[in-house]
């Protein structure tokens, strides 16, 4: 299979959409984070130092997902219809679950988009509680659906049950 951010020179290139008809694309990556029960439990309380942790990263998710053009270099930007942030909180695993859902109709998807909002939302996450636990670890961050354009639906047959 080709690789279509290379040109016939091998070189980088940001791949040439102009052709390509607008379809109603939709993506939806997911992502763990993982801490000591003691820190877990700051969430659940909502006692962490710097606020609700929750909130701040839905934001902090959702401005990600915004600016994924100038944080990945051949990323197109691109007029975002939706936006989905789902936090699943894990007791038993003291962790946090994330889900991005992003949908825009467009002639590039939303794969990026999706799997950069996981990981800001789970950056800000560990930002907001790195003081009571250092030792936090993001994971299983992954594409679990996508849908639209020329290779129409496909689902992670990998996926986990994250939200």
């Amino acid at each position: 299979m080709a690789l279509t951010h290379f040109n016939n020179q091998g070189d980088a290139h940001m791949v040439d959409v102009a052709e390509k008809p607008a379809t109603h694309r939709r993506a939806i990556a997911c992502g763990t984070i993982s801490m000591l029960s003691s820190t877990f439990d700051l969430v659940m309380s909502g006692q962490a130092k710097k606020g609700d942790v929750l909130a701040v990263a839905q934001i902090a998710a959702i401005q990600g997902v915004k600016k994924t053009a100038d944080l990945i270099p051949l990323c197109h930007p691109l007029a975002l219809t939706h936006v989905n942030v789902e936090f699943q909180l894990d007791p038993k695993m003291s962790a946090i679950h994330c889900q991005v859902t992003v949908e825009t109709v467009g002639k590039t998807g939303v794969e990026m988009e999706a799997l950069t909002g996981v990981q800001v939302g789970l950056l800000t996450i560990y930002d907001m509680l790195k003081a009571a636990d250092k030792g936090m670890i993001i994971k299983d961050i992954f594409l679990k659906e996508k849908s639209g354009g020329r290779s129409g639906h496909w689902i992670n047959p990998a996926a986990c049950s994250n939200p």
